[in-house]
């Protein structure tokens, strides 16, 4: 194995990376990026390398925008930093609140920022407790999510994501407030003989039954992705949202959609919740808000959760809520450029129009030895990885089929992601017909060169 360059070794020295293994990383050490250009990323050696994740499912306008470099610039120059707390503003936090409410997919009153996709979820819990205690509904604060979501690491957010990898020996869920029903996840969780009709229709009964175990007095909120992506992309049936909406507006339950990978234009609409024919009462947005170029989270707030919240103002003398960095001038100005050119370049029909193709290249690989399900939406897809296709068997966790599909394919100079032994695709929304049929030609190497490491090392 070769030596850690110098960065490396200070990177080991130095640094706590998110989801590594930590002792495997001391000896593994990190690909360090250098720069990045459109969908492409160097390497300290000038490798190139197509981003095939859009960093984390978030630079939607790929590397090296000049218009989101210059609106920082600008906004630094003028005011690098403006606080919101007691009655101070910017121009920049209130316009973006002014955009985020018009294109909203849901009526918002107001809008919350925060720095992340975690923090916007995080105080989505807040906020249903908060409101709950307004309305003297004090028992109304158990909150509903699903098995496999991802909705954040806090310590509420990760209550609400429904993975162990997240939950374990962190003591989460906190609580008994945070239950679970199950995923949308038809290739696993479908009954032998089912239809996408009939398994939708049994989640539905599924998510009714919980609710009057649970108690519908105590319930306050049900939040989903649209995708649900880090639990393995994971699209809905067409109709799952449409079956299971009226169930919560029937028991006056909040719906709140994390739209912070799906959010601006990634589904081939605006937001994730539209592409399923659904309304919530409320959205959580980050990632592509800014393209990732700077960190900012948002949350649309309903009226009658504003009126609630002015209730708990008058009553405690203000809303102890917020954050160093809410609403920051330059995160504020960076996003507003990015929905500047989400609609001049009208984001979400180019995805519509790459769709297909992304589409026909994934369906592809369905016929693929290794590959049991194909599964994506607009511009973000995945092939889950199965030892035996007619029996859905997995591989054993030891033998990490999807790392070394990972690994194969950082090798050929493609950067994706594995989630277990799914593997996901989720490219910059620029990039182009040629890029992404690159991507996709570097992901088929890296999956035949896997095909035949399972033969070599019998992992079947």
């Amino acid at each position: 194995m070769p030596r850690p360059s110098n960065m490396a070794q200070r990177d080991i020295e130095a640094l706590i990376h998110p989801y590594t293994h930590l002792r495997r990383h001391r000896e593994v050490g990190p690909l360090i990026i250098e720069r990045g250009e459109g969908v492409w990323l160097y390497d300290e050696k000038g490798r190139a390398y197509i981003d095939g994740f859009a960093g984390l499912w978030s630079t939607a306008l790929g590397y090296g925008n000049a218009e989101l470099i210059e609106a920082a610039r600008q906004q630094m120059e003028q005011v690098a930093f403006t606080h919101l707390f007691t009655h101070k503003s910017n121009e920049p936090a209130i316009a973006l609140a002014e955009k985020l409410k018009e294109i909203a997919p849901c009526p918002a009153s107001k809008v919350l920022f925060c720095n992340s996709g975690s923090e916007a979820n995080d105080m989505q819990v807040k906020l249903s407790w908060y409101a709950a205690n307004a309305r003297g509904e004090h028992q109304r604060k158990k909150i509903i999510s699903r098995n496999r979501a991802y909705h954040g690491v806090t310590v509420a957010s990760g209550s609400l994501t429904g993975l162990p990898f997240v939950q374990n020996d962190f003591d989460l869920p906190y609580g008994d407030r945070f239950i679970h029903t199950r995923a949308p996840y038809f290739y696993r969780e479908a009954e032998e003989g089912e239809s996408e009709e009939e398994f939708t229709a049994r989640l539905a009964e599924e998510l009714r039954d919980l609710i009057e175990a649970e108690g519908p007095e105590n319930i306050c909120a049900f939040i989903a992705e649209p995708v649900m992506g880090a639990g393995g992309v994971i699209v809905p049936p067409e109709g799952y949202f449409r079956a299971i909406v009226p169930v919560l507006r029937e028991y006056g339950i909040r719906y709140i959609s994390d739209e912070v990978i799906c959010g601006f234009g990634r589904t081939g609409q605006w937001f994730g919740c539209q592409a399923f024919g659904a309304q919530p009462d409320s959205i959580s947005v980050a990632k592509a808000l800014t393209s990732a170029y700077v960190p900012l989270g948002a949350i649309t707030i309903e009226e009658d959760l504003y009126e609630a919240m002015l209730a708990e103002s008058d009553k405690l003398g203000m809303f102890g809520h917020g954050f160093t960095y809410t609403g920051h001038p330059v995160a504020c100005a960076v996003a507003l450029k990015a929905i500047e050119i989400y609609e001049r370049e009208d984001m979400p029909a180019r995805v519509r129009r790459l769709a297909p193709l992304f589409e026909r290249r994934f369906r592809a690989l369905a016929g693929h030895d290794l590959v049991g399900d194909v599964r994506l939406k607009g511009l973000v897809g995945a092939v889950e990885l199965v030892a035996d296709k007619r029996t859905k068997r997995p591989f054993d966790a030891s033998v990490g089929a999807g790392a070394a599909v990972m690994r194969l394919c950082e090798r050929e100079g493609l950067i994706l992601r594995a989630m277990g032994d799914t593997v996901a695709l989720c490219p910059p929304l620029v990039i182009s017909e040629d890029e992404l049929n690159e991507a996709f030609d570097r992901l088929a190497r890296a999956l035949a060169a896997v095909a035949d490491l399972a033969v070599r090392e019998n992992w079947r």
